[in-house]
């Protein structure tokens, strides 16, 4: 998209300074804290709607809510080739909690020293929906003619899934991303300050143990439940690490973690 020239830093950090400045109202951790994404769906819309179709111009604009103030936003540039269409997917609107007694600078407003701009969201993820937004900004402001579509997603309730049905998992349901399947998707949501080639998934796991209480004085009718897990855990893992081992690529690639089978929490009930 070399055609559209570079990106106006000047409208990109007053864009910036805008969402952070929400920061403090789109923290997700209910029930304690519910964002109100459409705080800063506001600035993008506010950045965008001068080019929409509606004034004129060429972007067709989406915002869909499943719930009152926590809006999602479908922004398309159109290209002439039916079909062609490259998307980008994954800015969300809320942010990670933050506590400014931790801090040591305002968490919840920009501030810029040097070349560094800090503040909560800036890589998570405020800091890429300024970003996709100026891109857009600029394709309806350029007009530039493009084979393929441009469509940028901006989402509601990434930090949290406790609460269903109100970002991308509703906008799939409903089929508003469906025609993305046809080129490629970049999921724009890496917590960082480069490109990222890869991302870890996830799948939980539960494994459960009943034991056996009995006197102590006679230890060895006892059934100890922390030892059936650790004895099954003990022959799963090494399964695992024999079925998937650590990739010949991961030090080229600097990946964080390999592919791991650890458990992260324990529970026990006393069962009298």
């Amino acid at each position: 998209m070399a055609g559209i020239g570079e990106m106006d830093t000047e409208s990109f950090v007053s864009l910036l300074r805008k969402v952070i400045g929400e920061s403090k109202y789109v923290q997700n951790n209910p029930p304690e804290l519910v964002p109100e994404e459409d705080r800063v769906g506001r600035h993008v819309l506010e950045a965008l709607q001068p080019y929409g179709v509606e004034n004129g111009g060429p972007l067709i604009i989406q915002h869909v809510s499943y719930l009152k103030g926590r809006g999602n936003i479908i922004v398309e540039y159109p290209g002439t080739v039916d079909g062609k269409i490259l998307s980008f997917v994954g800015c969300h609107m809320d942010v990670v909690t933050a506590n400014p007694e931790e801090w040591d600078f305002d968490p919840f407003s920009l501030s810029i020293e040097g070349d560094k701009l800090c503040g909560r969201g800036t890589t998570d993820c405020l800091g890429h929906v300024a970003l996709i937004t100026e891109l857009m900004r600029r394709l309806g402001e350029v007009k530039p003619k493009l084979k393929s579509s441009v469509v940028a997603v901006f989402i509601a309730n990434e930090e949290n899934s406790s609460v269903l049905d109100v970002g991308v998992d509703a906008l799939v349901k409903q089929g508003l991303l469906n025609k993305l399947r046809d080129g490629p998707l970049y999921w724009i949501d890496t917590a960082d300050k480069q490109p990222c080639i890869g991302t870890g998934g996830v799948i939980t796991w539960k494994l459960h143990a009943t034991g056996k209480l009995f006197h102590s004085g006679l230890p060895h009718k006892a059934i100890n439940a922390l030892e059936l897990c650790m004895e099954a855990l003990e022959e799963i893992q090494k399964r695992f690490y024999n079925d998937f081992p650590a990739h010949p690529k991961e030090e080229l690639y600097q990946f964080a973690t390999p592919s791991t089978m650890k458990p992260t929490q324990w529970s026990f009930v006393l069962m009298l």
